[in-house]
């Protein structure tokens, strides 16, 4: 059965239907290639690139740019996933016109098909600007990494009744002002199914337990390639950091000792061709 192109009505009728949501981050042309051949629903360039594969200490130096660039690479080798474009840090916090310039760039210059936002204060007005301005919009409610600063740190949020309250107030905000899906990120599992329940969108939980319409992950968390940290809701489906460094251990092994290239790997010229070129 020959696969379609998903989209977003695709996404909200897994909700209605009780099928998962599957969703993982890609920044390459490889690695989503990958991910879209695994039939994976919706592949978020995410601005976690800042720390994954560009190696900042944070997402917060992430530019418009670089996430354009990435998604671009990204949206070369899908065909069928749902795309979305992460805005980074302060692309969208300083005002609706800048917002929805920014947004715009994901979907004219990187074919995203939606984009995503962190909560900040302002951000429902901003999100419905946006999607007055026909853009899709996936919400992030939790841990934002963007202002984690702001939140004490990478830690868990809505512990008590009155944050996790505010929590699903905020998600019925973003469901009003227009997002096809919200993320739900380092929030207990009671208070993501809560929130759940209540919204008819679906929801995609990251550290927020097994009730959430549907699951994502850092690819390079799942698989082992970063090293820094790893999240307490990371399960690693791979350990690819030590196979990969055995390998080019290897390498370097076999380019000292003369053992590659080896004649398998080389390019022969016929004997009397090379007696012409050294002149016999």
């Amino acid at each position: 059965m020959e696969r379609k192109k998903i989209t977003i009505p695709d996404i909200k009728a897994k909700k209605e239907k009780k099928q998962k949501i599957t969703m993982l981050t890609a920044y390459d042309y490889p690695n989503a290639l990958l991910m879209d051949r695994a039939g994976i629903d919706m592949i978020l360039v995410g601005d976690s690139v800042g720390m994954v594969v560009l190696g900042y200490d944070s997402t917060v130096p992430v530019t418009m740019d670089e996430m354009i660039h990435h998604s671009k690479a990204v949206r070369r080798a899908v065909k069928y996933a749902l795309v979305i474009g992460d805005m980074p840090f302060m692309s969208y916090n300083i005002s609706k016109e800048e917002a929805i310039f920014n947004a715009g760039r994901f979907m004219k210059e990187a074919g995203c098909d939606a984009v995503k936002l962190e909560w900040v204060n302002n951000v429902v007005d901003i999100t419905r600007a946006i999607v007055d301005s026909g853009i899709p919009i996936m919400g992030h409610i939790g841990l934002t990494p963007q202002t984690a600063s702001q939140l004490g740190g990478f830690k868990v949020q809505g512990k008590d009744a009155e944050t996790a309250k505010r929590l699903l107030d905020s998600a019925i905000k973003l469901q009003d002002a227009g997002c096809f899906s919200i993320v739900l990120e380092c929030i207990p599992s009671e208070i993501a199914k809560i929130i759940t329940e209540k919204l008819t969108i679906p929801t995609i939980g990251i550290g927020a337990g097994i009730d959430c319409d549907g699951q994502v992950l850092v690819t390079h968390d799942m698989l082992g390639l970063f090293e820094r940290f790893t999240p307490k809701f990371v399960k690693q489906y791979a350990n690819l950091s030590p196979e990969i460094l055995k390998a080019v251990e290897k390498y370097k092994e076999e380019v000292e000792n003369l053992k590659f290239p080896s004649s398998e790997h080389s390019f022969i010229i016929k004997d009397e061709e090379l007696k012409k070129v050294k002149g016999k």
